[in-house]
């Protein structure tokens, strides 16, 4: 390939313009690590409402864009903003999609026209490219709300001329969320039925599947760690995917997410009452006598391990497990402080175990992102029990402030986290394997354990705090995928 590696990379989310989980600090970040290493990245958002709310500044590129959506054309304006690390953003305004309180449904489920809206996503980003001249040497879709792109490539040339022969490569963050849609607005997307609606295309159980469309017709699929890249080929983790999944093994790759530490660094958190290092940890110590202030728990405890949680607060991420061993973890004389958001059942239980134990556990409900690095740094330990995770950022955050974590070894949690050796010093937290209330209150009286002895509780603190999970290591490996694909 001669010249500069040019890349369109499109996200329905987007760090620090609009968030619901991971996906947007993966798609805030690689871009410009991937900048770094010379590559010409150009970034495709919706214009979604918290983003006009964010204050950003931008300014006009391209108005009136026609864009097809089934046998209707619609007009989008574009708009232009960047980030500190320079990447381009071009933000797609329309306001009757995407002028709403969430970025995809509310408390009464998902948008009922979300696949009008993420249809218009995927074309107007091609639009966009096309209208600035920017032919990309290949195009990188994350998750299902883009997976449209890859089937459009493949249709015939007429569809999208511009790109002809241009790969795709296609990252699931989550196979939990797949973009479902009835088979009779198949007509939204523009595609043929007799070409993709089928099982070898987009048809998944007699509806449209835009996750699927993703697996199916992008030249390389990525997950978001190696382990899970494993773990969704197989009929416990696959979600029914695991079909095609292992049917495109070869082009499946796993590829670990890094942590941002531009963001979550305690030695230069803005958001931390003081800041500390490695190298000068006593910080710490004053972090969590402030969180501990904050969250209304009782002071008398300052030296026993203080527990945090910073999650959704449903089944996957392992709330069922906390809730069934609250009691047993709270008898060995520790606090809980946890920050999020989810079931009503889990919140109605974690609500009353906070009732019933004021000085022992701060609860807050919702997310506050202040609150959520003050957790990071003042929790001795870190709890993450996930039924499953594809890759999980948190603890790579927990490890950098040396809060200890706790796991379930699956997914990202199993390729991020060692077990701690005290033969050998060696190991950064703790893990679990079986999905089991007893396997998670076994590795927690483990970090208790050790927590008490004040020499081995510092090795494995230092450990921790010493693992290096920046963006610049994952950039180089998708570097090395994207040139891959451009040899063929």
């Amino acid at each position: 390939m001669a010249g500069q590696m040019k890349v369109l990379f499109l996200s329905p989310e987007v760090v620090p313009f609009a968030k619901t989980g991971g996906l947007a600090d993966v798609a805030g970040a690689l871009p410009g690590a991937l900048k770094r290493l010379a590559v010409d990245v150009r970034l495709v958002l919706p214009l979604y409402r918290m983003v006009r709310e964010g204050g950003f500044e931008s300014r006009p590129l391209l108005k009136d864009v026609e864009v097809p959506l089934g046998s209707f054309g619609l007009k989008a304006v574009i708009l232009e903003t960047k980030v500190d690390d320079g990447v381009p953003i071009y933000l797609v305004e329309r306001e009757d999609m995407y002028d709403r309180p969430n970025l995809y449904g509310d408390a009464m489920g998902d948008y009922y026209d979300n696949l009008e809206r993420f249809t218009f996503f995927a074309r107007a980003a091609l639009r966009v490219a096309e209208s600035i001249d920017f032919r990309p040497n290949l195009i990188h879709c994350h998750d299902w709300q883009t997976g449209l792109v890859p089937a459009l490539l493949q249709a015939p040339p007429k569809q999208a001329p511009f790109f002809r022969g241009i790969p795709t490569v296609f990252t699931i963050h989550n196979l939990g969320y797949q973009g479902l849609f009835l088979e009779e607005k198949l007509p939204v997307t523009g595609l043929s039925r007799e070409a993709f609606f089928r099982p070898e295309g987009l048809e998944y159980w007699g509806k449209i599947s835009l996750l699927k469309a993703g697996i199916v017709y992008s030249q390389a699929i990525t997950t978001v760690s190696p382990t899970y890249a494993r773990e969704i080929q197989t009929s416990e983790f696959g979600l029914g995917m695991e079909g095609i999944l292992r049917h495109r093994k070869a082009s499946l790759h796993g590829i670990l997410n890094g942590a941002d530490y531009r963001t979550w660094d305690p030695s230069r958190d803005e958001h931390l009452p003081q800041r500390y290092s490695v190298k000068k940890v006593e910080g710490k110590h004053q972090c969590k006598k402030d969180l501990m202030r904050e969250m209304g728990l009782d002071l008398s405890l300052r030296d026993r391990p203080l527990f945090g949680m910073v999650s959704r607060l449903d089944k996957q991420k392992g709330l069922d497990l906390l809730v069934e061993i609250l009691e047993d973890i709270l008898s060995m004389d520790v606090g809980l402080v946890i920050l999020g958001s989810g079931e009503e059942q889990i919140q109605e239980s974690l609500q009353q175990a906070a009732v019933r134990h004021p000085k022992r556990i701060g609860l807050k409900l919702g997310f506050d992102e202040a609150l959520a690095h003050r957790i990071m740094a003042g929790a001795d330990i870190f709890l993450i029990p996930s039924r499953y995770e594809p890759c999980g950022l948190t603890q790579m955050y927990a490890l950098k402030y040396g809060t200890v974590p706790v796991v379930r070894a699956t997914g990202g949690l199993e390729d991020t986290i060692v077990t701690f050796d005290p033969r050998r010093g060696t190991g950064n937290g703790f893990k679990f394997r079986d999905y089991d209330p007893d396997a998670f209150l076994g590795a927690i009286r483990k970090a208790v354990e050790y927590f008490q002895d004040s020499k081995r509780w510092e090795k494995v603190v230092t450990n921790a705090m010493g693992a290096d999970f920046s963006w610049d290591r994952s950039a180089r490996a998708y570097l090395d995928l994207y040139k891959s694909l451009l040899r063929r």
